[in-house]
This record gives C-alpha cells, structure tokens and sequence, in this order.
C-alpha cells in the first residue's frame, strides 16, 4: 500500500470515528444542563445560585462540548480532505477555515469549564475579587446572544458556513451520501449567512437570535451521519 493510499484509508477512517463519536455525543448533550433553567430570561442571581449548586453538572456539559467540537471538527477536517481531489486549493483553505473554527470554539467551552465555575464560586462566598467575579459572569453569559462567550461560539460557526460554501460544490459525487453532504453544506452555508444578513439589518429580535442561529446548524447534523457512509465506502474501497 502507497504512503498516499494509507494517508487516505486513515483520514477516512478518521473521518468515520469521529462521526460515530459526535453522534453519540450529541445524544449525551441533551441530557446535560449548559446553563441555568431559563437560560436568556434567567435572572443573575438565580443563575449564580444554579451555577454553585450544579458545579459539577454544568463542567461535565462543557466538557462534553468540547470534545463534541472537536469530533465534528473532525468530520469537517477529513471533509476537506475528500474536496482536495476534485479542488485542492478549496480543500486547503477549508481546512484552514476549520482549524480557525476550533479556535474560534475551544475559548468560550474552555472558559465555561474552567473560569465561569470559579466566578460563581468566588461571588457566593464573598471574598477578594467578587465584585469583579460578579461583572465577569455577566460579560461571560452562556445564553445572552450579545456576550463575549456567545460572540465567540457565533464566530465558531460562522466560520463553519464559510467552509460549507468552499465544500459543498467539490464534495457532490456519484454516491447518495456525497450528493446528501454537499446539498446540506451548500445550504447549510447560504442559509447561515441569509440569517446573519436580517441579524445585521435589525430583522431578527434578541430572544430569537439563538433558535434563528441553531435551526440551520441541524443540516450539519444530517452531513455528519451522511458522511459516515461516505467515509466507510471510501475506506472499503480503499482496502
């Protein structure tokens, strides 16, 4: 076997796993708390009360977020690598849309796990630094459509409808799942960025700006199971 058959059986095998965990993963998700009852209508000092009571709770969501990003960044990175053979300059700049990504996304789960419990912590107790703890939380709310944290899970999945432009036309191929992959992506990506359009021009309200955003992120759910097909055929035909 060549260096660049293996290389392909690998990332498609890679490609596959990654699929199959961020399936599982986003069933476990639903059952985990990401943030307090409520969540944009909760008030603060609710939400700091929920936040201490269910410290462990909320850092085992966040948790599992984190590597839900980077298994399906996983899936969108071993994507790339299947447009590079019809379009190689689209392969490399999607791939490098996705890395961005996960920057993009790994700063705001990250905070949520380590520095949004110690907020909390430090604002129930009292002691040094509550005042800024206090205000920090609030900058730093998980649901607020409008606050640093969201802002930067917003960036992470603009990011992604830029990659579904650049990957959906190279990905359309002669199987049921790669024609699937690339209509949901191409969509996907238009309909994303329609919606941050009517965000930019005042159409869409606060309390809806999250189920406006989220709505059109479920075709990403229907290319990942379509690419777990794509990639076993890929590595069965590789074999």
């Amino acid at each position: 076997m060549s260096t660049t058959v293996s290389l392909d059986h690998q990332i498609n095998k890679l490609g596959f796993w990654s699929a199959i965990t961020t399936i599982i993963l986003a069933v476990v998700s639903g059952f985990l708390p990401l943030d307090a009852p409520g969540g944009f209508g909760a008030d603060h000092a609710g939400r700091i009360a929920w936040l201490t009571a269910n410290k462990g709770a909320f850092i085992l969501a966040w948790a599992n977020q984190i590597v839900l990003m980077l298994s399906s960044s996983g899936v969108l990175f071993c994507i790339a690598w299947q447009v590079s053979r019809n379009n190689p300059l689209r392969g490399i700049i999607a791939a490098v849309v996705v890395a961005m990504s996960v920057m993009a996304f790994i700063i705001p789960k990250f905070i949520a796990v380590w520095t949004i419990p110690m907020l909390a912590d430090t604002v129930s107790l009292g002691g040094p630094g509550a005042q800024m703890a206090d205000a920090l939380l609030l900058i730093l709310n998980v649901s607020v459509p409008f606050s640093l944290y969201t802002s930067f899970d917003y960036l992470g999945f603009w990011l992604w409808a830029v990659f579904a432009l650049l990957a959906a036309g190279p990905l359309y191929g002669p199987t049921l799942s790669a024609k699937i992959s690339a209509v949901c992506l191409g969509a996907f990506g238009i309909i994303y960025h329609g919606v941050f359009m009517a965000l930019l021009l005042g159409n869409i309200d606060p309390e809806d700006i999250e189920y406006s955003f989220s709505a059109p992120a479920m075709l990403v759910i229907i290319v990942i199971i379509a690419m777990l097909f794509n990639f076993k055929s890929a590595m069965e035909s590789r074999a």
